[in-house]
């Protein structure tokens, strides 16, 4: 186990073990000693959830971290929150042109276009399985409804996308999801709980109450 650093560079970690914390905590590596990402870690990576509009919100916003770091978007989530009306799909879906350009205009977001039509139209996607069958149950019938559990010592053993990851984006895309390849989707599966990708010796490998 190595000592976390606070100016350490993540990259660093790509190849590491659990790491010690100053509150003698032994964490996965990625989450680096931000306290906002340490809190994000601890309190909700990993955590299974089953609420379709919180799972919409998540895919949406790793949509946004395409090409960017998680970090980056987590500091604007709130942001992001007030500018999508609390990511709840129905308002999003009628969001027109005129909320699109005032969108491309608000400093506290991406304000990368495609990406911003992308999260409107997957709005629109998202409110049709949600009428069919539910999106929460849509997405974890894909894992039988349980997480996988899978038992990384090191950072080098967890992937960075699976046949199954890669199975879900195929299905998405199909029912009108953009920005959601399969890397990106198996990042959303860990970040949710659909996989269970905290290192074996990570103190939030076990989900709390």
């Amino acid at each position: 186990m190595i000592e976390v650093r606070p100016r350490e560079n993540p990259r660093a970690w790509r190849d590491a073990g659990v790491v010690a914390h100053s509150d003698g905590k032994a964490r996965c590596p990625w989450c680096g000693s931000d306290p906002l990402y340490v809190a994000y870690h601890d309190q909700e990576w990993g955590r299974p959830e089953f609420c379709s509009r919180a799972l919409f919100e998540k895919l949406i916003l790793d949509g946004f971290q395409a090409g960017l770091s998680w970090i980056a978007i987590l500091r604007k989530r709130e942001a992001f929150r007030a500018a999508f009306a609390g990511f709840d799909p129905e308002r999003m879906a009628s969001f027109d042109a005129a909320k699109l350009e005032a969108l491309m205009g608000d400093p506290g977001i991406v304000r990368n276009r495609a990406k911003i039509e992308a999260a409107i139209s997957s709005a629109r996607a998202w409110s049709a399985i949600e009428e069919k069958q539910g999106f929460s149950a849509y997405l974890w019938d894909f894992v039988d409804g349980r997480p996988i559990l899978n038992h990384p010592r090191s950072t080098s053993e967890v992937p960075a996308q699976t046949a199954l990851s890669e199975r879900l984006a195929k299905d998405l895309k199909a029912r009108g999801f953009k920005f959601c390849g399969p890397t990106i989707v198996y990042a959303f599966m860990q970040a949710v709980g659909m996989v269970n990708d905290h290192l074996v010796d990570c103190c939030s490998r076990e989900p709390g109450p």
